[in-house]
């Protein structure tokens, strides 16, 4: 499957609704390779593209800005993800393109790219989204083919839980407390969890003979299974809570 337990928890820790539509989005936006235009009204993709960036220093703009391109310059050069949020219809500024299309070069052993009439060297961290708030956009072939358009308008499933959660905080907080904590604990312990499995798969991978005499393994054995039961113990605990 492309969807991650781990990841996904931690998308929803920091606002991804969790409806199915809007975690697809999330996948695609995670492992695409065209750059998302996120067709977003309510602000919701927004406010989560906000959240999950912010301890990578996201870098957030408009095109109205007029030094927009060198701020997109110094995310590009530096690592830091860019938000481009209100894109309007139509077609997007010309000097996009290059980094659109990923048209990355070598120069003086280093990949460049050019952005207007500068060339700069590109940090593998950089990443790009581009925001619109308009309800049903149109754009030509031509910037369809360039990005991954994806549709963030909320859907009846995705409304109802999102009202449900807003119902569950005002009336019983110790429970949406609850949840949130136990949301944030799983993730954790998930995440050590596949680091466990990684461990155990690289020990036995290197280990040669008798693999009942292999005490570290042995050891990380237990380790995981303690951590596994305590992930289930767990959600059964989140699952009764919602």
């Amino acid at each position: 499957t492309l969807a991650d337990p781990v990841q996904v928890r931690s998308w929803t820790i920091a606002g991804l609704p969790t409806d199915t539509v809007s975690v697809e989005n999330a996948i695609i936006v995670s492992k695409a390779r065209r750059w998302p235009l996120m067709v977003d009204p309510q602000g919701q993709a927004n406010r989560w593209i906000k959240a999950m960036e912010r301890a990578a220093s996201l870098e957030v703009v408009k095109t109205s800005y007029k030094d927009f391109l060198r701020t997109l310059e110094n995310g590009i050069r530096f690592g830091r993800p860019v938000l481009l949020e209100d894109i309007g219809e139509g077609t997007l500024d010309a000097a996009l393109e290059p980094l659109l299309l990923r048209s990355t070069f070598k120069q003086g052993g280093s990949e460049v790219i050019k952005l207007g009439d500068n060339i700069i060297p590109y940090h593998q961290d950089f990443k790009f989204y581009m925001t619109t708030k308009l309800r049903n956009p149109h754009y030509p072939p031509e910037v369809s083919v360039k990005v991954s358009l994806l549709n963030f308008f909320v859907t009846p499933e995705g409304l109802e839980d999102q009202l449900l959660g807003a119902v569950v905080t005002q009336e019983r907080p110790d429970l949406a407390n609850l949840k949130s904590a136990l949301v944030v604990s799983n993730a954790k312990m998930k995440a050590e969890l596949a680091a466990l499995e990684g461990r155990i798969l690289g020990l036995l991978s290197a280990s040669s003979g008798n693999i009942l005499e292999d005490e570290e393994l042995i050891n990380t054995l237990a380790q995981a299974k303690v951590t596994s039961n305590e992930v289930s113990a767990r959600v059964a605990q989140a699952e009764a809570t919602e």
